[in-house]
């Protein structure tokens, strides 16, 4: 648990505090947890405010999250919303530690980490009802690896051309601490998935060079509305194939600011490739 003790972010950088109250029921090993509310959180958005909301799991289980309602514009939102973790025997709850990730809510991008607060519930005397007041820490980004990816668009004959360059630093899955890495694109309408290619594998290697370009058709009226959705993927012969990392580039809905601008490019300038090492961002 020794990471979760006194969480540094970058220093100076402040994120806010979060106000919750946790209660264990005992006959029923129900863990209730009550988010209250938030103060002088980080301003997330170009208005100066954010969008909060708090996404709430049990670690190590992170499949299983909640998460409270969306506070539109404001610093210093009011929750007031109850959890219920039922079916929780005292010793396994004190095995766990809540992690709470205050999230600022965006429409065309992936919402923005406000801050985490991580309390090891081994520490927690339930028996008292304790309220907390939490400073909150920048979220410790764990690194993917990025890719190198060109995009290029030429309006005489429909054709929208992405360019699987190379990726550096990838994140070891194996274990030999090595990847067999391949990329996967996917050409998406909406939530559609249109149509796939994907690299060869490269055998051990963390650094690869693929190399690959693959064209798509689509018509200059449908180029704001697609997306190309990149997984670099990890092959094993054995188990299923683990995604190491993934990328969304498109006009709104993207993986984050830094595809949108390189989409925004490669519209802006038909027939000329723009070129950008992309960091890999995780599943979730």
């Amino acid at each position: 648990l020794e990471m979760y003790g006194d969480q540094q972010g970058k220093a100076g950088e402040k994120c806010g505090d979060i106000n919750f109250g946790l209660d264990y029921d005992f006959p029923t090993q129900t863990l209730r947890l009550k988010m209250i509310q938030g103060r002088d959180l980080a301003a997330r958005d170009l208005n100066g405010l954010s969008d909060p909301y708090v996404r709430i799991t049990l670690l190590p289980d992170k499949k299983h999250r909640l998460e409270t309602k969306i506070k539109r514009r404001t610093l210093n939102p009011r929750w007031n919303e109850t959890f219920y973790f039922e079916g929780f025997p005292i010793n396994k709850l004190q095995a766990r530690v809540l992690h709470l990730h205050v999230y600022d809510y965006d429409r065309f991008s992936k919402d923005d980490s406000i801050g985490e607060v991580h309390l090891p519930l081994c520490q927690i005397d339930f028996t008292s009802k304790p309220q907390f007041w939490r400073k909150l820490h920048p979220a410790t980004k764990e690194k993917l690896g990025e890719l190198l990816v060109s995009l290029t668009y030429f309006p005489s004959n429909n054709t929208l051309t992405i360019g699987v360059l190379k990726a550096r630093n990838l994140k070891a899955k194996d274990i030999n601490g090595k990847s067999d890495p391949y990329v996967k694109v996917w050409l998406m309408f909406g939530e559609k998935k249109v149509e796939k290619k994907k690299t060869p594998v490269y055998k051990c290697n963390l650094n690869p060079t693929f190399n690959q370009t693959f064209e798509f058709n689509v018509p200059w009226e449908q180029i704001r509305d697609c997306s190309l959705d990149i997984s670099v993927m990890d092959f094993d012969t054995i188990g299923r194939n683990e995604v190491i990392g993934r990328l969304k580039l498109s006009s709104r809905n993207s993986s984050g600011p830094e595809e949108t601008k390189q989409w925004a490019e490669m519209i802006a300038k038909p027939r000329q490739a723009a070129v950008v090492w992309q960091r890999l961002k995780s599943e979730d």
